[in-house]
């Protein structure tokens, strides 16, 4: 296919999957219980965090993180007591555990009380020209308080090589339109053209098939290499193609 072609094919692809039922067996469907800003954003990032492996079983876990924080994501992220923080115990969603969850906690509520929240740190440009040099420096932010040296492999580095999948995935989910009613589009302060695909083995192995990925390796020369082929075919909106990538990758095996 010409490039023309391919963008004709995955435009009505993106368009097909790019359905408000596709919430129902997604992770995403937790953030969208909230109608406040603050709530969508905190359940969201937690969310992303655990998001590999069986989707039903990362939605339960999601719950179950829910269910920590009283169903109030953003006032128990400020509020919480240390006997709260004692509550919480055991194993969340596969590595991620008590522990991690109580740092990410603690971490949440520095970073809403000091840095002005997630989208106060991804949204400066003082953290970095793009956001994946952004997320890397948050991930800085992150862990500046005292924290198990175990938790840091939940967040991802780009500049060490990490294609940030989940971290890609929740920046898609606050930063593009929700005229379709999946993502959020709460985030004003960051355009959908900066945003890279969460580029998983779906996505990658449907984009190696049409041609529009050389790298073998799903990291961050990948997710670059992508990008930009994404971004010839819709500058303004690249990453509505994740829809096409993963419906194609994982509905129609392709």
């Amino acid at each position: 296919m010409t490039l023309l072609e391919l963008k004709e094919f995955l435009d009505e692809k993106a368009e097909f999957y790019q359905q408000k039922e596709f919430i129902q067996t997604d992770p995403i469907i937790i953030p969208h219980e909230y109608d406040n800003k603050l709530d969508i954003e905190i359940s969201g990032f937690l969310i992303s965090i655990i998001s590999w492996g069986n989707r039903k079983s990362i939605i339960n876990s999601g719950y179950k993180i829910i269910n920590f924080l009283e169903s109030s994501p953003y006032d128990f992220i400020i509020n919480h007591s240390y006997q709260d923080l004692k509550r919480i115990k055991g194993t969340i969603h596969r590595t991620f555990n008590s522990e991690d969850l109580i740092y990410f906690i603690k971490s949440l509520k520095n970073i809403y009380t000091n840095y002005n929240g997630l989208e106060g740190i991804m949204s400066n440009s003082k953290s970095g020209d793009n956001l994946q040099v952004r997320i890397s420096n948050f991930k800085k932010k992150f862990f500046e308080l005292d924290h198990p040296q175990r938790t840091k492999k939940h967040l991802p580095d780009p500049l060490n090589g990490s294609a940030a999948k989940r971290f890609n995935m929740f920046l898609r989910w606050m930063v593009r339109s929700n005229n379709k009613g999946i993502d959020f589009g709460i985030w004003k302060s960051i355009s959908p053209s900066q945003l890279s695909c969460p580029l998983d083995i779906h996505t990658g192995n449907t984009a190696r098939k049409l041609g529009l990925l050389k790298r073998n390796q799903n990291d961050s020369l990948a997710v670059n290499e992508l990008d930009l082929k994404l971004r010839e075919m819709d500058k303004k909106d690249p990453v509505k193609y994740d829809f096409a990538l993963f419906g194609l990758g994982v509905n129609e095996k392709f």
